[in-house]
């Protein structure tokens, strides 16, 4: 299956590939970037693939806040520093 990227004039063509797995659920690849996303829909697994690729290709994301880390019952520090741990 292709897929061009939406909404932008001089999109990169993306070869794709959607599984039906046993479950129910979808997983898609981006064979150019590498990356695997999983969802309960083919939209769905197909929105989630472009935020993955979008973030791996420096489009989306961005370094969270301490206080962002901290909602979620992390040490900012402790995380920044197992991060650093495994590059």
């Amino acid at each position: 299956m292709e897929r061009a990227d939406s909404g932008d004039s001089d999109a990169r063509t993306r070869e794709i590939r959607l599984l039906k797995n046993p479950d129910g659920r979808w997983t898609a690849r981006d064979l150019r970037v590498g990356v695997t996303a999983q969802g309960e829909s083919r939209q769905e697994v197909l929105d989630n693939l472009d935020a993955v690729v979008a973030a791996v290709d420096g489009e989306g994301g961005k370094t969270p806040t301490d206080e962002e880390i901290q909602e979620l019952g992390i040490d900012p520090e402790v995380a920044r520093s197992q991060s650093n741990a495994h590059r």
